[in-house]
């Protein structure tokens, strides 16, 4: 049985601690504790592994430095303590890298005085794979909960931000509908109609996204479907204007050529008559 060396015992941290269950075999027992942020020394003081033979320890922590060639990728700090069980220690480095853990896993076994032979290495090994286990279940757990609450804002988010929008193309489809209505009577040289009675905006507060998005859309069409209307407007009154244009210069080349062969228009000529 290997000498322990003294270690100053540390209150026991209670989070980022994630333990495996005891595996007993004879007269030995294995416990595996994980940790992605504390160090070495503090699980190898845990209370509860104060009075264990030995406290295994591995670790793979990311590194500050980074390779360059052929490109960036992460480095880590790697390393073991055997703690008196020879060739434990790197098993557990091993264990870290199969499962791309990132922290440290101690394995406290407490020798009862019988040699169990090589199945000691497979206790040690499964009791920090499932120490490993438990920390990813967790975390899994602790990204969906963030998952969900993150989901839940953008869709907060996206609600008011639609029903900002749609408020404002309620305010762009009456502004735009009296701009065709004004352009309309302007062409056919008549009053413009009066307006339509608003019906009341539909309670966007209530209403489901999908719904949101599907008033929306219709919002889309309906403002196009208005703007298309006022081009149209738009070019008849540009084709009017032309032939008004048109009209005039004709009359006024008429009556250009009239004046310079010495032609008097008939109503000049009537009125010199009955003078």
């Amino acid at each position: 049985m290997a000498l322990k060396r003294d270690r100053s015992l540390s209150p026991e941290p209670s989070l980022d601690i994630y333990r495996s269950d005891r595996i007993v075999e004879q007269t030995s027992s294995f416990i595996a504790a994980f940790s992605p942020t504390l160090s070495v020394k503090a699980l190898q003081d845990l209370p509860d592994f104060s009075t264990a033979t030995h406290r295994i320890a591995g670790w793979r922590k990311r590194s500050r430095q980074k390779s360059l060639i052929p490109e960036k990728k992460v480095l880590y700090d790697l390393g073991h303590d055997d703690d008196g069980e020879k060739w434990a220690g790197s098993r557990l480095q091993h264990v870290l890298n199969d499962t791309g853990a990132e922290g440290v896993v101690v394995v406290a076994r407490w020798y009862g005085g019988q040699n169990i032979g090589p199945i000691r290495f497979t206790h040690i090994e499964n009791s920090a794979k499932q120490a490993i286990w438990n920390w990813k279940v967790a975390n899994e757990e602790a990204w969906k909960e963030v998952s969900i609450k993150k989901q839940k804002l953008e869709e907060e988010t996206m609600r008011k931000e639609l029903k900002n929008n749609l408020r404002e193309r309620d305010l762009n489809i009456f502004v735009l509908r009296k701009l065709l209505a004004d352009k309309t009577a302007k062409l056919n040289d008549s009053e413009p109609a009066p307006p339509t009675p608003q019906k009341a905006p539909p309670n966007y507060e209530t209403m489901s996204m999908e719904a949101l998005k599907r008033v929306d859309k219709a919002r889309d069409a309906t403002i196009a479907f208005i703007l298309k209307e006022i081009d149209k407007v738009d070019e008849r009154s540009k084709l009017v204007d032309a032939f008004d244009s048109s009209t005039q210069d004709l009359w006024k080349d008429v009556e250009e050529r009239q004046e310079s062969a010495g032609e008097v228009p008939h109503s000049t000529e009537k009125k010199h008559e009955e003078s």
